[in-house]
C-alpha cells in the first residue's frame, strides 16, 4: 500500500525503517525536526547510482524547480569561474570525516589544505595560494621582512629517505649525533660536510659511529667549523627512485609510502 502527499510537516521526529535511536531523545527531550533513516538513502535523480555504494548517496542536482544560483562574491574571487555548479552537496559550517576520504577528482580549498597523509587521483589545490600538492610540496607564509609580500619555499626532494643535522663545533674534536639516530639511520650512509671558520684548519673526519663524528685538524689546531651531516633512514624500506610502468607497478612496498596525487586503492 502506498500513499502520495504534497506537503508533510513533521513536528518532532521522523523515523524511516526499523530502529529507535536513543540519541534523538524521548518524551519531553525529543529533538524536534530530527530524522532517523535506516539507510540507504538516495538524494537527486533516482537512477544515478547502479549499486548501493554508501549509507547516503547524493547525486547531481536535477530538480528544475530549484536551480542553485552562483552568487558572485560568496566564494573567494581566486576560485575563478565555477564550472561544476550546481553542487551536489553544500556545507556551511564545519564538517568532519572520521575514517577514509576518497576523492576521485579535484579538491579545491579556499585557504589551507592540511593532511598527515594525502592520497588523491586528481589535484589538490588551495585556490588562493595556488598550492598544487600533486606537483610539489610547498609552504607559503607572510614575508618576514617585506611588508605586503609573501615567502614561499619548496621541500627538498631526493632519491632516498634521509635525515640531517647541522650546527657548529668549536674547540672540540667530536660532533655528538642525536641519541635517536642509533635506531633511525644506517650508520654506513652517514656523510659529513665541514666548513672551517676563520682559518684553514685542514679538518678531516677521522672516523664515525652511530653516536659521534670524530674530527682531526692539521697540527692539532683548534677546530672551529660548521657541519652538515646527512644519513639514510634504516627504519623504512629503501626508496626505489626509478622503475618501469605505472605507479601501481612500484616494485617496493606501497604501504610505506604516502603518495601525493594518487590513490592506490583505485587501480582502474
Amino acid at each position: 500500500m502506498s500513499a502520495s502527499f504534497d506537503d508533510v510537516t513533521v513536528g518532532k521526529r521522523l523515523f524511516i525503517g526499523k530502529g529507535n535511536p536513543e540519541l534523538l531523545g524521548r518524551g519531553p527531550f525529543e529533538i524536534r525536526g530530527s530524522m532517523y533513516c535506516e539507510s540507504p538513502a538516495v538524494f537527486g535523480r533516482a537512477n544515478q547510482f547502479p549499486n548501493i555504494w554508501a549509507t547516503v548517496m547524493i547525486g547531481k542536482m536535477r530538480n528544475s524547480d530549484s536551480p542553485p544560483p552562483f552568487v558572485p562574491g560568496y566564494l573567494p574571487s581566486c576560485f575563478g569561474p565555477v564550472n561544476h555548479s550546481p553542487y551536489s552537496l553544500a556545507v556551511k559550517g564545519d564538517a568532519v570525516v572520521f575514517n577514509h576520504l576518497d576523492v576521485a577528482k579535484d579538491v579545491t580549498a579556499g585557504r589551507k589544505v592540511r593532511a598527515l597523509g594525502l592520497e588523491a587521483i586528481g589535484d589538490v589545490t588551495a585556490a588562493c595560494g595556488r598550492h598544487r600538492l600533486s606537483i610539489k610540496k610547498d609552504f607559503d607564509i607572510k614575508h618576514p621582512t617585506k611588508e605586503g609580500w609573501r615567502l614561499t619555499h619548496s621541500c627538498v626532494e631526493g632519491p632516498e629517505a634521509a635525515v640531517y643535522v647541522r650546527g657548529r663545533v668549536k674547540n672540540k674534536k667530536e660532533i655528538k649525533l642525536p641519541e635517536y639516530w642509533k635506531n633511525l639511520v644506517d650508520v654506513k650512509t652517514i656523510t659529513v660536510n665541514l666548513t672551517p671558520i676563520g682559518s684553514h684548519q685542514d679538518v678531516i673526519v677521522k672516523r664515525w659511529d652511530n653516536e659521534k663524528i670524530y674530527l682531526q685538524s692539521n697540527g692539532g689546531l683548534p677546530i672551529d667549523c660548521f657541519y652538515y651531516i646527512m644519513a639514510e633512514r634504516i627504519d623504512t624500506e629503501k626508496l626505489i627512485p626509478e622503475y618501469k610502468g605505472n605507479i601501481e607497478d612500484y616494485p617496493g612496498d606501497n604501504n610505506q609510502r604516502s603518495i601525493v596525487g594518487y590513490n592506490y586503492d583505485i587501480k582502474k
